[in-house]
This record gives structure tokens, C-alpha cells and sequence, in this order.
């Protein structure tokens, strides 16, 4: 067994565990701030958090001639594709459904980054690691069939939420680049300050001037500090061990996680697809796991 790929593997479903908390935070406490700025400042208040933890643990990362010494080019494309990522995606499922705009950006993201790592890489995933994302995938659309009442597919909205993948893609395999030289801490303050400043500004011109609640601020403190921040934390200390495409495969345990605590916590009750689709993406995500650990895949 490779240990090394057990332990990005642990780490990154850890992450993807705090991801699929954000649905239900959003429950108990409803979010007043447009999709735009939602995206943006949760990428803020995750940078901030960053630099607070990179102050306490390695202060003299910030030293300029530390800083001088980073792979900017890495960052700055890492940087974008969060950036994009986060504005398309809120964006997206606001256009077409929480549900189908999930389904579309989180299921075509390891897509994009498999054939981003044949392209970028020229290391070509196996054919298990296809079979299990195909799985993965299929267990995504029926969970969503299950709670999603009418189809409403804009050309604008499918755009986005497959913009969203695709930048989330880049930003792994940029990521993936990163960690091979640079501390995950020094790696996602970086890349979530140089994210945020660029997200900000759009969001302004896209959305105006935002209107923030006190439950707002509850709700982007728990988005930023702890499904964002610490979830990108461990995401991006996973990455030092396993390819970047199954790295965003494995994000896919968020939407499984969203479910259980829908069910648990918020008591929806999906219908019986939803149920059969929660039970593929498990049997999809193990398949994957055996193949990183097993060096089945072509590992960046």
C-alpha cells in the first residue's frame, strides 16, 4: 500500500467533508448577499485566515526575499482559477438550481482535470480511475434527480457552471505544481489573497455595493474560516501526495456529505434515486481510492 497516497487521500475527503458542510450552514442562517459577493468574500475572509496561520507558524515566509522566491506564474494561474471558480459557480447554480448547477460544475471538474493532466502533464489516468469517475459521476445526476423539482437549463447558466469546473480543474493542476516546492500553508496564502483580490473587484462590477446582515457575517466566518480555509488547508497538503485528477475526483465525497447532513440535520428526505445515487458515488469513490493507492493512476 502507498501510505504517501493514503494520506492525501484521508486528508482531501476530510476537506470535501467541510465543503459539503456549506449547504447546511446556509440552512439555519440564509444568506442576504448576492452569489457574486458570497464567492468573493468567502475567498477573503479564507486569505485572511491563511495569513493568520502562516504569521503563527512560519512568520518568516512573509519576508520579501522569502516571497520573491515563490512560483509566481503557478500562483497567479492557481489565483484565477479560484477566482473564476468561485464566481461562476455561485453564479451558475443560481441560474439553473442548486441541484443541477452542483451536478454539472462538481461532476465535469475532475473531467476537465483528467484531460488537463493528459494535456498539461502527458500523464494519462487509467482506465480504472475512468470507470470509477463514470460512477462517481452517474451517482451525482441521480442524487440530484432525487431533489430537484422542475429543469431549468440556460445556455448561460450550463456555461457557467461548467466554467466553474473547468477553473476549479486549473487551479488543482496549478496547485498540484505549487506544493511540489512551496510549504501548503506559504502555497494557499498566496494563491487565496492574490483569488481574493482579483474576485472582489468583479464582484463590485458585477453585483454593486454589498448589503451584509449579521447573519451574514455568522455564516462567511464558517464559509471562510473552516469549509474554505481549513478545507483548502488539508485539500492542498492532499495534493503533495496524489495527482491533481483525483484530487478534484475525490471532492465528489462533498456532495455525499451535503446529503447525509441534509437528511441528519436539516431532515429533508431525498427520494429513493437519491439514495441509490448516494450509494454510487461511495462505491465510485472507493474505486478511486484503490486505484491512487494501488498506483493505478498516473500520479503528477
Amino acid at each position: 500500500m502507498n501510505r504517501q497516497s493514503l494520506t492525501g487521500i484521508i486528508l482531501i475527503l476530510c476537506a470535501a467533508m467541510l465543503w459539503g458542510t456549506t449547504g447546511t450552514a446556509q440552512t439555519f442562517a440564509p444568506l442576504t448577499l448576492s452569489s457574486y459577493w458570497v464567492g468573493s468574500m468567502r475567498l477573503l475572509v479564507a486569505a485572511s485566515f491563511f495569513l493568520l496561520w502562516l504569521s503563527l507558524r512560519n512568520a518568516s515566509a512573509l519576508q520579501p526575499s522569502r516571497l520573491r522566491q515563490l512560483p509566481w506564474m503557478a500562483i497567479t494561474l492557481a489565483a484565477v482559477g479560484m477566482a473564476v471558480y468561485n464566481l461562476a459557480f455561485f453564479a451558475g447554480i443560481r441560474a439553473t438550481g442548486v441541484a443541477l448547477g452542483t451536478a454539472m460544475a462538481l461532476g465535469s471538474g475532475p473531467v476537465w482535470a483528467g484531460f488537463l493532466q493528459i494535456v498539461v502533464t502527458r500523464q494519462k489516468p487509467s482506465g480504472l480511475w475512468w470507470a470509477a469517475l463514470s460512477i462517481c459521476v452517474l451517482g451525482l445526476v441521480m442524487t440530484t434527480m432525487g431533489s430537484q423539482g422542475s429543469l431549468s437549463l440556460p445556455a448561460s447558466g450550463i456555461a457557467l457552471c461548467l466554467l466553474s469546473g473547468l477553473s476549479y480543474a486549473v487551479y488543482a493542476l496549478a496547485t498540484k505544481q505549487i506544493v511540489a516546492s512551496t510549504p501548503p500553508e506559504v502555497a494557499t496564502a498566496s494563491v487565496f489573497l492574490l483569488a481574493a483580490l482579483i474576485a472582489l473587484p468583479a464582484a463590485g462590477l458585477l453585483a454593486g455595493k454589498p448589503m451584509i446582515s449579521t447573519g451574514d457575517v455568522v455564516v462567511m466566518l464558517w464559509l471562510g474560516v473552516v469549509a474554505t480555509g481549513v478545507a483548502y488547508l488539508l485539500f492542498t497538503t492532499g495534493l503533495k501526495f496524489v495527482s491533481s485528477a483525483t484530487g478534484v475526483a475525490l471532492a465528489l465525497a462533498e456532495p455525499v456529505t451535503a446529503v447525509v447532513l441534509a437528511v441528519l440535520i436539516v431532515g429533508e428526505r431525498p427520494a429513493s434515486i437519491s439514495y441509490a445515487g448516494l450509494v454510487l458515488m461511495l462505491l465510485g469513490l472507493g474505486i478511486l481510492v484503490k486505484s491512487e493507492v494501488s498506483g493505478s493512476d498516473a500520479s503528477g
